[in-house]
């Protein structure tokens, strides 16, 4: 079974705003939950990390992120909920994927509130719009009730209520419209970017209890605030270019080490690829550019695949220079513009007879006007 994408991987944009419900406001209550909540067992995530003018102060280890541990209460995961929903799932866009995150009850049969539990209900909550709200829904509470003890189960349902109630709220803080005539200010933009990231963080401090807030948003918020500080530093015109490098290292050195190993893996990535097109762009030939590559631990099957795409743009170059010499001819012929046109349409077949190329063709046509 392959999985979605991973909910986590949101961390990575520009402040990470979380992905909405389709639609207006969607409310599901059930009967068992109609109480106040229980007291739900909280695994949090890792603090954020501090504004850049407090002290610095080493990474939280990631072993230390936990609120309550269970090694410590020996209440280790006693009941879970499913990883599929099978070969034939409610919704078609599911259809070969595990499911994305879990709920959980421990020994005593509490609720575990943690990133998975958040993860577990956005994979159904993602449906709506290609499902009905009542249809995923539903979903979440048979694997609640069909999987965990009856107390966990209503926890989960009271969670949800929760979670739903922040989603409907959030859609107000997303809503805020910029000022057209400072959207252009780069200024504004990470002021507007600050606040709307400030905003959503109150929104989800007023609905959730410290604890789950902690556990569904901690990582998240730690690398919304770790990337607007980094965009605070690249803006400052008094601090020459290493200051700000060693800033945004500092910076980096503040996120939870999950984090840290994450972002230092983009930055590898980022370099390596930076190498590799320096290689590409200086290669002799396609197949110069292969060998220089797998000589820089590129896999060969990779290599052959950037030497075979080389080649296919190598001779779609020589076969456009000669397209464009044959369309400069007709266009200089005297031919009326439909004439033109008409054969225009008949040199991109006989230059370029297959449809990807022509579609380059177009493009770089497109890009030349």
């Amino acid at each position: 079974m392959r999985h979605r994408p991973k909910q986590h991987r949101r961390w990575l944009t520009t402040f990470a705003l979380s992905a909405l419900v389709a639609g207006s406001a969607i409310w599901w209550y059930l009967p068992e939950a109609s109480a106040p909540a229980p007291n739900i067992k909280t695994v949090s995530a890792p603090a954020p990390v501090p504004p850049a003018d407090t002290a610095i102060n080493p990474p939280a280890d990631s072993s230390d992120a936990s609120a309550t541990d269970d090694s410590e209460t020996g209440a280790g995961v006693a009941s879970s909920t499913q990883t599929s929903l099978g070969p034939d799932p409610y919704a078609p866009s599911l259809k070969g994927t595990d499911i994305d995150g879990a709920l959980k009850a421990d020994s005593q049969g509490k609720l575990i509130v943690d990133l998975e539990t958040k993860d577990f209900f956005d994979y159904f909550l993602n449906t709506v719009g290609e499902v009905s709200p009542d249809q995923a829904l539903e979903q979440i509470r048979t694997l609640a009730m069909t999987s965990l003890p009856p107390a966990a189960a209503a926890e989960a349902m009271a969670l949800l209520d929760q979670y739903l109630q922040y989603k409907q709220e959030a859609l107000a803080v997303q809503a805020t419209p910029l000022d057209p005539s400072r959207q252009n200010d780069p200024t504004y933009r990470l002021e507007m970017l600050e606040k709307a990231f400030t905003d959503l963080k109150q929104v989800r401090l007023g609905v959730f209890s410290p604890e789950t807030h902690q556990a569904f948003f901690g990582l998240e918020e730690a690398y919304g605030e770790y990337t607007l500080a980094t965009l605070g530093v690249a803006a400052r015109n008094d601090l020459s270019a290493e200051a700000k490098t060693a800033l945004v290292a500092w910076h980096r050195d503040q996120l939870p080490s999950q984090l840290q190993q994450t972002e230092r893996h983009l930055l590898t990535s980022n370099e390596q690829n930076r190498r590799r097109m320096a290689t590409i762009n200086a290669a002799e030939s396609p197949e110069s550019a292969g060998q220089k590559l797998m000589a820089q631990g590129m896999s060969p099957e990779a290599a052959a695949s950037v030497t075979d795409y080389l080649q296919e743009r190598s001779t779609f170059d020589a076969r456009y220079q000669h397209y464009e010499a044959a369309l400069d001819q007709l266009r200089a012929s005297g031919l009326t513009e439909a004439d033109v046109a008409a054969q225009q349409k008949q040199l991109l077949n006989q230059h370029f007879p297959d449809q990807k190329q022509q579609t380059w063709a177009r493009l770089k046509m497109l890009g030349s006007n």
